[in-house]
């Protein structure tokens, strides 16, 4: 009995995950990778000494990084992207910030 109990719930656990991955394209661990690069990007920006980029926005699919937003000079722009590149697990960047002047 016990061990039917065990298959029917490993069973349940595998369908779930087939069934997320098959929604989103993508599996629970990459899911995960995905929102701890978020994390990680969205930590460094905020803690940036230089200026405090915690208005942007992260998205990540993939390890790739899109980051959306407004700076004020396209040297901000270009910091933004050097801190996101240098997250572990980042495979690319797609820069979609905007310059707004003063």
């Amino acid at each position: 009995m016990m061990r039917q109990l065990t298959h029917f719930i490993f069973a349940v656990a595998m369908i779930t995950l087939v069934g997320c991955q098959s929604t989103t394209g993508k599996t629970a661990g990459q899911s995960i990778d995905d929102a701890s690069i978020t994390t990680a990007v969205q930590a460094k920006l905020s803690s940036d000494r230089l200026s405090n980029f915690s208005r942007i926005d992260v998205d990540t699919e993939r390890g790739i990084v899109t980051l959306n937003g407004v700076v004020k000079s396209a040297e901000q722009k270009m910091r933004v992207v050097e801190l996101a590149r240098g997250v572990a697990g980042v495979r690319t960047v797609n820069n979609n910030l905007q310059i707004q002047a003063q």
